[in-house]
């Protein structure tokens, strides 16, 4: 595929260039294992020069009339709807994405960049009264100067676009990471989309390049102000500690451990539809999956056995098939990894109600029950196609279970009554909670974002212009001050 020959390279400063690392990322297709590409990586010196052509672009590029930088925006919408055939094929060898999440992906995609054309122009400042006489107080809503962006490897195109185009709309520059399995649909397509568009060269760069050869160079560079990281919990504490003692800003968007609770009084079917997907939509690889479906023993022996008859219908396969299901894990690692977790799950007492076979990186969905309450699954976060189903007595016995875990990203709730759904929400220590409706769900506008360590910060609408720009406060005394020596 001609996407993967033509972007296997850094983008620096306008320059589609090798990396000068002395070893390659090699980019391949987790269903096939064909070899798609692979990329010298980026070295410590090209970091710093990728931030360095970001500074310099970002003067002309902020001074930019916010208008002007709506039309760059335009024109990439334009592009992704053009090219969106050869776009949905590279995300699905890259990822593995069946066809439905790779439309989900580009669609979404495309809200963000239209949220992006608003964003430009509301970066709005404020007059603010004095109690000196003759003082006048301006504050303006300035960007912060450069971003720093590293992007995951489940929604690479989407998650990649969705921090660095409001960067970009709101007057920033740009250094964006992507994820070493997904370099050229989180990274190279980003940057090649931009560029044909004719956003300016220095405005966006991309490195394609891996900790072991930069080690924290991408974080404490002093260039970036604010770093948008988007990835497990494990990393996400790294950067906020590596970013802290360089006072920098972060958006930390990490990982969950997300329930969806079933109450006595809910449509057992449409529950049972909203946890499947919940849990395993693009195989479980999604932060906002329902690791745990909780359910009242009032309707636990009607959910189970409807949910499971659910799940064992799904198909698993070739992603490219219209009427595959679930596809393969991003590598054989994290194949690897789930058919240890099931394993280990039973070995600790577990009941199987369904288990999955392993074949390569294709794994089938697994439904466990009956694990001890000193398990550590219930508290973890499980990236693949594995559910645990947990009863429960009554809403404050799901509350309890539903908060206990050291997540706190998403999750749902299904009731036959919706203000009953409202207040069992509002209890839930999350940053995200949704009545009668899956766990997986992001919008444009509204803010995105978790609690406990599930991250820091919020972004999407207004919160973006928080992420991304800084307040300035400026004064203007149109008499004269009084001083008092």
């Amino acid at each position: 595929m001609s996407y993967f020959d033509d972007l296997a390279y850094q983008f620096i400063d306008g320059e589609w260039r090798s990396g000068s690392g002395s070893w390659d990322i090699v980019d391949f297709n987790p269903y096939n294992g064909e070899k798609l590409t692979s990329i010298p990586v980026a070295t410590v010196e090209e970091i710093d020069q990728a931030y360095r052509a970001a500074e310099r672009a970002q003067r002309g590029w902020g001074a930019t009339n916010p208008y002007s930088r709506r039309l760059v925006f335009e024109r990439v919408l334009r592009i992704i709807d053009d090219r969106e055939a050869e776009l949905s094929e590279a995300i699905a060898a890259e990822v593995g994405g069946t066809l439905t999440k790779v439309g989900f992906e580009l669609h979404l995609a495309r809200e963000f960049l239209r949220e992006a054309i608003q964003l430009a122009l509301r970066a709005e400042g404020r007059i603010l009264p004095s109690p000196i006489d003759g003082k006048e107080n301006r504050l303006y809503r300035l960007p912060v100067g450069v971003v720093g962006v590293i992007s995951p490897f489940n929604f690479p195109f989407l998650l990649s676009i969705k921090s660095v185009a409001p960067a970009i709309a709101l007057g920033n520059a740009v250094v964006l990471k992507p994820h070493q399995n997904t370099p050229i649909c989180g990274g190279g397509l980003v940057a090649k989309i931009f560029e044909e568009a004719g956003l300016p060269a220095g405005v966006l760069n991309v490195v394609v390049t891996d900790i072991a050869e930069i080690g924290d160079a991408l974080i404490d560079h002093p260039v970036p102000k604010t770093i948008s990281f988007t990835g497990s919990e494990k990393v996400g504490r790294h950067v906020a500690t590596v970013a802290a003692a360089n006072f920098k800003h972060t958006v930390l968007e990490l990982g969950g451990n997300s329930a969806l609770v079933v109450l006595d009084d809910a449509d057992v079917d449409y529950a049972v539809d909203a946890a499947v997907f919940s849990r395993f939509v693009h195989q479980g690889q999604v932060c906002m999956a329902a690791n745990r479906v909780l359910v009242d023993r009032a309707v636990e022996r009607e959910f189970t056995e409807k949910f499971v008859a659910k799940v064992a219908s799904l198909k698993v396969g070739d992603p490219t098939d219209p009427q595959t299901h679930i596809g393969p894990l991003i590598n054989e690692g994290q194949a690897e990894a789930m058919t240890s977790l099931v394993d280990r799950a039973v070995a600790e007492g577990a009941s199987a109600l369904l288990h999955g076979e392993t074949r390569g990186t294709l794994v089938g969905p697994s439904v466990l029950s009956g694990l001890p309450e000193d398990s550590p699954l219930l508290t973890q976060e499980i990236f693949g196609p594995v559910v645990l189903l947990i009863p429960f007595d009554g809403d404050e016995e799901a509350v309890r279970l539903t908060n206990a875990t050291p997540y706190g990203l998403s999750g749902a709730v299904h009731t036959g009554d919706i203000e009953r759904g409202v207040q069992f929400a509002k209890r839930i220590d999350t940053g995200m909670f949704h009545v009668n409706d899956a766990t997986v769900h992001d919008e444009p506008i509204v803010p995105f974002g978790g609690a406990k360590s599930s991250g820091v910060g919020r972004l999407n609408g207004d919160a973006m212009v928080e992420a991304f720009t800084t307040t300035k406060w400026i004064s203007i005394q149109h008499g004269r001050s009084q001083f008092p020596f």
